[in-house]
């Protein structure tokens, strides 16, 4: 593992974000007959990332058709991949998911454009279903852990690809772009900053890997471990908050006073990363950076508690 303080720019972590995740919020203008409005109408919508820009699908019959025929400006917020458990924790500690917030332009693509996209998308499928079914046992291990609630991105795209004649299909120009943290700071990067991987096969299954970890004791534990090794702290509990090409981000309940004695009287969940020491650039490569680390930890532990 590298300098465990090494921290991701703004624009790693936005591209990280708007790369895991396929669902956004959409915000257009509403229009009548007479043109646009001050209000804004918002709906969910399905994208994919593609060459530093969403593409965006959108049902027919959705008011956004409309909206973009008279007004192409457009905002579109993605946030981080929050599953189980963890959802539940941020709100009790009143901690926002961190969130990306895209303004630009949105244009309607010709019928032999949107199929291009559209083939795009349904090889980015077929290709994260391989990766699945040719898997390996660690890796198995890891998703087969996560819920029944928390589906893979394909999964999601799946049912685009199903109905993809009830959609119109849209490209997304960015004209600015902001991350926000958990705490509500706003952070702006210029949009040439973010860029999309050529085939990120680690992204696509956050939510999966962030659940099925968070939902095995044995590997919360594992992180308990890894905050103790790494920086010396002390947890009741830990959660995954978030993966990346570069590492991981663990949430960790440590002590946050001391008594004189030494006993903690009372605990608090602090943000903790890691670093590999080189890039996970597929889910194989993550899951095993990942059992190799708790194995490490592991043998830590042991030899520390005369164990070894």
């Amino acid at each position: 593992m590298k300098g465990k303080t090494v921290a991701l720019t703004f624009a790693e972590r936005i591209r990280n974000i708007v790369t895991a995740n396929w669902q956004a919020q959409l915000n257009t203008i509403k229009v009548d007959a007479k043109g646009s409005k001050d209000d804004i109408y918002s709906s969910k919508v399905h994208y994919m990332f593609k060459k530093g820009k969403p593409y965006i699908w959108i049902r027919e019959g959705d008011l956004h058709n409309m909206n973009i025929i008279i007004d192409e400006r457009a905002s579109l917020s993605v946030s981080s991949i929050i599953p189980g458990p963890l959802m539940g924790l941020l709100r009790s500690i009143r901690k926002l998911p961190a969130r990306v917030a895209l303004a630009g332009d949105i244009r309607p693509l010709k019928d032999d454009k949107a199929q291009i996209v559209t083939e795009s998308l349904a090889e980015s499928v077929m290709s994260e279903y391989e990766t699945v079914s040719q898997a390996s046992y660690s890796v198995s291990a890891i998703l087969s852990s996560a819920s029944t609630s928390s589906r893979s991105r394909s999964k999601n795209l799946q049912e685009i690809l199903n109905e993809s004649s009830n959609y119109n299909v849209y490209k997304f120009n960015i004209r600015s772009c902001t991350y926000i943290d958990g705490s509500g700071g706003t952070h702006d990067v210029e949009p040439e900053d973010v860029k999309a991987s050529k085939a990120d096969m680690l992204l696509p299954f956050s939510e999966k890997i962030i659940d099925g970890i968070n939902q095995s004791p044995t590997r919360r534990r594992a992180l308990i471990f890894f905050c103790f090794e790494y920086y010396n702290a002390t947890a009741r509990d830990a959660l995954m908050l978030s993966i990346d090409w570069n590492g991981f981000d663990v949430l960790a309940k440590v002590p946050e006073t001391i008594t004189s004695s030494g006993l903690s009287q009372q605990y608090g969940w602090k943000e903790f990363r890691f670093t590999f020491t080189e890039e996970a650039r597929d889910i194989e490569a993550f899951c095993h950076m990942l059992v190799e680390l708790e194995e490490e930890a592991l043998q830590s532990v042991k030899s520390y508690s005369g164990l070894g």
